[in-house]
């Protein structure tokens, strides 16, 4: 087994940041905040000082201009890393991202591509309330012409970043907020590249299959350590990428399990988590004993005292009592 060692997420994504600049001179980061504060997690801490202002480039407070500005030099041969400081503020470019981004390669013919990696933060937790704490991740994975993955793990937030700059079309990280200051195991050394075409199955089972991404994950693996307490082996299953979903690998596990759970924090109605369902039925309903279960956020805006907020958005127990209901127990 190869050698590992253990850092922060935000500590992870630091790494990607400095390594895939100094790989490759065409990659620069440009975002609010990015340069002399460091960012608003701290990912671009001391950067600025390694790279300078021509790599490293505090933006005006303007998304749709500075996201713009990033397709316009990914159109032009240079590899962008564009940083919104939150899903909400990235409501602001969508013109950019949904008009301009995801269809120039289709509507140009192949003839231009935009290779371009906007990260932003999303999701509840932090007491932010409800203008700072959404989780549209859906909307985003909606689009054609967009990638969108969800690192759950420091791992992946450490990997993913080099195979999205070498992807032709946008890719879309979304970093959730509550991971930052998770600690997770990362390579020692060597390739640290993910695929961000796969789903990963976190934690073998026979009963059940657990279907999340970003934080939910480690909620998931908790109500799973919880099921296996009373005899229930569940199977979870990290999407990591939201477009392209790998039903592939969450067709084979519902196979097997012929039940399955999915944790969105986002709202139910005409959420992401709904297209898991409808997959899940298209695809694998006659391997179903059950129907499909969903644990989702709460339908109204996300409360700002602490303990409404945690109500609000899924959690363990929801999870154990969502799969326990699959199995009718």
């Amino acid at each position: 087994m190869s050698e590992t060692r253990r850092i922060t997420y935000r500590e992870a994504i630091r790494e990607a940041l400095r390594e895939a600049m100094q790989r490759d001179e065409r990659v620069f980061l440009m975002g609010e905040d990015v340069g002399a504060y460091g960012g608003a997690y701290a990912c671009s801490k001391g950067l600025l000082e390694e790279f300078g202002e021509e790599r490293i480039r505090d933006a005006p407070l303007s998304e749709s201009g500075f996201t713009g500005a990033g397709i316009g030099a990914a159109l032009n041969g240079m590899r962008p890393i564009v940083e919104i400081m939150t899903i909400n503020f990235a409501l602001l470019a969508l013109d950019q991202l949904v008009n301009n981004a995801a269809t120039l390669r289709h509507m140009s013919g192949g003839q231009f591509t935009v290779p371009l990696v906007v990260r932003m933060s999303t999701g509840a937790g932090r007491q932010l309330a409800a203008q700072h704490s959404h989780s549209l991740e859906g909307w985003f994975a909606h689009v054609p012409g967009l990638k969108v993955v969800a690192p759950a793990t420091t791992a992946d937030a450490r990997g993913m970043l080099w195979t999205a700059l070498e992807d032709p079309n946008p890719v879309i990280i979304m970093e959730h907020a509550m991971l930052y200051n998770e600690r997770g195991e990362v390579p020692a050394e060597g390739d640290v590249a993910v695929d961000i075409d796969r789903a990963a199955v976190r934690r073998p089972g026979t009963d059940a299959t657990i279907i999340a991404f970003s934080s939910n994950v480690a909620k998931a693996l908790a109500a799973a350590e919880t099921l296996a307490g009373e005899g229930i082996e569940a199977e979870v299953i990290d999407l990591r990428t939201l477009r392209p979903i790998d039903d592939e690998t969450i067709m084979t596990s519902v196979a097997k399990t012929h039940r399955a759970v999915v944790v969105d924090e986002a709202w139910k109605t005409a959420g992401f988590s709904a297209e898991i369902v409808a997959r899940i039925n298209e695809q694998a309903f006659y391997q179903l004993d059950a129907p499909v279960a969903r644990v989702c956020g709460v339908e109204v805006p996300v409360p700002y005292p602490h303990h409404l907020e945690q109500a609000a958005i899924p959690q363990p127990e929801q999870i154990v009592a969502a799969v326990k209901g699959a199995l009718r127990r």
